[in-house]
């Protein structure tokens, strides 16, 4: 039976959790965290994967403008910051928009610069990322010769 208030009306007792409930809801929790991180942090690889072969693709579109406008390619010794503000180191572009042809040089996701070698070892040029090493040179550097590379 509840208890009555004066009206009449009764009200049920509550009971709170007893501390074998709290830690049973806990150990579940944490087993559920513990499958689900390790999985969570995989796609956290292939995300950053992913983000910088899109981003190698945005700046190759703005290479490919620079290409347009002045008849050749911004070399390794102007590197993509050419591709952002207009560069004094030769050949000079006859043709450099006010705004640049990026608004801004992003950052890899792995928080390190972009880099581009003009004439490139794979192609035209190389845009590329360090990886998450940050070493150049490596087995998991992502550039514009892998952006398509489904099974990287």
């Amino acid at each position: 039976m509840g208890i009555k208030f004066s009206r009449g009306r009764s009200v049920k007792k509550s009971k709170g959790f007893t501390l074998l409930e709290v830690m049973v809801v806990i150990v579940i929790l944490g087993t559920i965290a513990g499958m689900v991180v390790p999985s969570l942090m995989g796609s956290q690889n292939e995300a950053n994967i992913s983000a910088a072969s899109i981003e190698i693709k945005t700046i190759e579109t703005a290479m490919k403008m620079y290409k347009l406008k002045n008849n050749v390619y911004p070399s390794t010794e102007q590197g993509l910051e050419a591709l952002v503000m207009q560069t004094d180191i030769e050949p000079i572009p006859r043709s450099f928009p006010e705004e640049g042809y990026l608004p801004e040089m992003p950052k890899d996701p792995w928080n390190n610069e972009y880099l581009l070698v003009s004439p490139g070892d794979n192609g035209i040029y190389d845009i590329f990322s360090m990886g998450p090493d940050g070493q150049a040179e490596t087995e998991d550097d992502i550039g514009n010769w892998r952006a398509e590379d489904e099974n990287y």
